[in-house]
């Protein structure tokens, strides 16, 4: 319900959950979050083409993911906090304008006019703000070096030396071309998800829910975002390779630009400026104290020494991060271990994206009803330890298939449960904050994973990702077992 009963209230909501103001924020969100995803994929479907036109080799590309990765490590806190302080409707409004900056930039960099190269490389820089756009392209362009079979910079068999608009008017048959692009609705996913097969909402929209939910039903209002990643998966990836065939490939950058535009305003217009309710505003900023800096280190690192949070944390961290390294791995692996061709592992992503769809967005909804946070933690810990034996053990692609929907559980039920929890041990003022934190691990993974995860590889092969998930999640297996996370519901009601 509104507080309209209380001076500056306007705009903000009490605590509760199912009234129709409520109800109604909380679909918007999630037709937010998936517009969102599906300019993401869209912006998936591009980058093959745009890579090879500019023609940046591994190492220039290696270059923008770490910056890509580094922004979003950084932003990530920072966002939450400033959700926190400015309100929901802040957030999403900056959100998408820093998003419709990106696609702008990326737009641009499509024109021959323009210094494409320049404009490719300041594409990252919103990126510290647009909190739905991982940084994954390195690996949509080794798709593109494979299936056209030229080195990197170089045309390969068939293909034309110049622009892809150029190459279309020196009488390449639309079809083939049609057929190439279409194809990049499945292929980008092969190529372009490895550290992102299971992206995270924007910590915005994280926020909304976790605010507008009862605690009870935190972890299935938390889960049903991954029906948005299936939806944009789905209409990203279609809407991309269409719009690329028929009208080049500046067209889905144009298309995700007043996408964003559109969903900036609707964010302007429809969100509530707070979603935190009167009592948790009130405790964020004490009468007559001076309002906390954005950019305040202290205050975000204290939210882990809260009780409760730091080991929640930790499991978080811990317990996903072998995983994380295999799936920042996964495009070489698709490749030298499994030998699957671009196409193939285009289906293979594509598999593990619908999984995660009904996973996250029905099965974990309906376990949480049934079971406790602190058991399904255990349960995903579990199951990630039976995953690295199979992972240690297995030789071909069939055996991936079949270990796959416990691998995609363990990460959904990792993810959401303890985004969950986390958001209960801290104050409703800091829910935020603390999604912005668990934001940061992605980046983080993708930053120091291909490092780690390429030394791995290298000297041990395949099967030393599932011996370092079996040994790791044993071990917070016993921590679990001894002492047992604390459950906590929100300390602002």
């Amino acid at each position: 319900m509104l507080g309209a009963g209380a001076p500056g209230a306007r705009g903000q909501y009490s605590r509760g959950t199912g009234t129709p103001g409520h109800l109604r924020v909380i679909v918007l969100t999630y037709v937010l979050v998936a517009l969102e995803l599906t300019c993401l994929f869209m912006r998936f479907s591009i980058l093959p083409y745009l890579t090879r036109q500019l023609g940046l080799d591994s190492v220039a590309f290696g270059y923008l993911q770490t910056t890509f990765g580094v922004l979003q490590l950084l932003g990530g806190p920072l966002f939450g906090r400033f959700a926190d302080q400015r309100g929901a409707r802040a957030a999403f409004t900056l959100s998408f304008l820093a998003a419709s900056a990106f696609y702008l930039l990326l737009a641009a960099a499509c024109s021959p006019s323009l210094p494409g190269l320049a404009l490719l490389y300041a594409a990252p820089l919103p990126a510290a703000l647009a909190h739905g756009l991982p940084g994954s392209a390195r690996r949509g362009a080794s798709w593109l070096r494979e299936d056209w079979g030229g080195p990197w910079g170089a045309p390969g068999p068939g293909c034309d030396p110049g622009r892809w608009g150029e190459a279309r008017a020196r009488g390449r048959d639309r079809g083939q071309l049609r057929g190439r692009a279409g194809r990049t609705a499945g292929v980008t996913l092969g190529r372009g998800l490895g550290p992102t097969l299971s992206p995270r909402p924007p910590p915005a929209a994280q926020m909304v829910i976790a605010d507008l939910s009862a605690p009870e039903e935190r972890p299935a209002a938390l889960g049903r975002l991954g029906l948005c990643f299936g939806v944009g998966m789905i209409l990203g990836s279609l809407l991309g390779g269409t719009l690329s065939a028929a009208c080049g490939i500046q067209c889905p950058a144009f298309v995700a630009l007043v996408a964003s535009l559109v969903a900036a305003v609707l964010s302007f217009t429809c969100i509530p400026t707070s979603t935190k309710g009167i009592s948790a505003n009130a405790q964020a900023t004490p009468p007559g104290a001076p309002k906390a800096s954005i950019f305040d280190l202290k205050a975000i690192s204290r939210l882990l020494l809260q009780p409760g949070v730091l080991p929640v944390f930790l499991v978080k961290v811990v317990s996903g991060f072998p995983s994380g390294l295999f799936l920042v791995m996964f495009s070489i692996i698709s490749m030298d271990f499994f030998q699957l061709d671009a196409a193939q592992a285009g289906y293979l992503t594509s598999f593990f994206g619908v999984l995660q769809m009904v996973i996250q967005g029905v099965v974990i909804g309906w376990l949480s009803s049934h079971f406790s946070e602190g058991t399904l933690l255990r349960a995903s810990v579990l199951i990630f330890i039976a995953v690295g034996v199979a992972m240690a053990l297995m030789s071909n692609v069939l055996h991936f298939c079949l270990l796959m929907p416990g691998l995609v559980f363990s990460l959904c039920a990792l993810n959401v449960v303890t985004d969950s929890m986390l958001t209960k041990a801290v104050s409703a003022s800091d829910t935020g904050t603390m999604l912005g934190l668990c934001a940061s691990i992605q980046p983080l993974t993708r930053t120091v994973g291909p490092t780690v995860g390429g030394l791995l590889y290298r000297s041990f092969g395949v099967p030393v990702f599932g011996h370092v998930q079996f040994a790791t999640n044993v071990l917070v297996l016993l921590v679990l077992w001894r002492q047992p996370l604390p459950q906590k519901r929100d300390k602002v009601g």
